[in-house]
């Protein structure tokens, strides 16, 4: 199943098994979703659902992962089980928290993970239907994981693997935060030195859907080399580095390491700090 799907797929999908999932992110944004969200939508939170918020970020960034258990629990209250065909949308092309959520479903053992390509305003075009209040769903019981499938990078991993050089740690934030010249998140402007920069943003066309897939694999070969391997993904907290992992997946490639702590942990840590400015 291509992890990517169409407002026009979606709408002609007939599967009792389908679980629409609204993961847009903002202020009041559980009211947002209650006043419109695709028909059948049920919301799942950014903060509460897909990250485990602790008091400090210097020790697992902004959007820590939640223990596998927890997030178990959140797909139980969802509805969600294990043969379930999952269709994720924000209404920031997938950047916003759709592909977090896709990582963690896929990464927790459920197979059948789709972003939905353009998000809401796609499916506005599409004239998918869309409800308001809360949707009326049956809960379910998960088999219970110990441990996330997908790979992920600790800050030590991440700072090994540059000094050995060893692995390619690629940096998707904007150009200007990467290059250190603002900083509107973070308490402290820059980069980890060694890391590349290749913007999330390069991964969709000027709609704001994603590339095609020969597209984005041509694409990476050029900047990585003939097949990008030994690859960690990290952004400003672990969130919108998802959108470069699922674009990758897209492309055929094998899906890399995220550095879930990203950018908020190691500008926290008293790391050294590249700029170029």
């Amino acid at each position: 199943m291509s992890p990517i799907i169409s407002s026009s797929e979606l709408k002609n999908i007939t599967s009792e098994n389908l679980v629409i999932l609204d993961a847009r992110t903002g202020k009041d944004i559980r009211q947002t979703y209650l006043d419109r969200h695709i028909k059948g939508a049920r919301f799942i939170d950014l903060d509460k659902d897909l990250a485990d918020i602790g008091e400090d970020a210097a020790f697992g960034g902004r959007h820590p992962l939640p223990h596998i258990e927890k997030f178990g629990e959140t797909l139980s209250k969802l509805g969600i089980s294990e043969n379930a065909h999952v269709v994720v949308y924000d209404d920031k092309n997938g950047s916003n928290a759709a592909a977090r959520a896709w990582w963690m479903l896929k990464a927790f053992g459920i197979e059948n993970v789709q972003v939905l390509d353009g998000g809401m305003q796609a499916a506005e075009k599409e004239d998918v239907k869309f409800s308001s209040g809360e949707e009326v769903f049956e809960t379910t019981t998960l088999i219970k994981k110990d441990h996330w499938l997908l790979p992920v990078s600790s800050l030590e991993e991440v700072e090994n693997e540059l000094i050995n050089s060893s692995s390619v740690v690629i940096d998707v934030r904007d150009v200007y935060r990467y290059k250190g010249e603002s900083e509107p998140i973070d308490l402290v402007a820059g980069h980890i030195p060694g890391a590349i920069n290749i913007p999330f943003s390069e991964n969709l066309d000027e709609n704001g859907n994603f590339l095609p897939p020969k597209v984005l694999k041509e694409k990476y070969q050029k900047l990585l080399g003939n097949k990008p391997e030994n690859l960690i993904i990290h952004c400003g907290s672990g969130v919108t580095a998802c959108h470069t992992i699922l674009a990758l997946d897209y492309a055929g490639f094998q899906i890399p390491n995220l550095y879930v702590g990203s950018w908020s942990e190691w500008s926290r840590r008293d790391k050294e700090i590249a700029k170029d400015i």
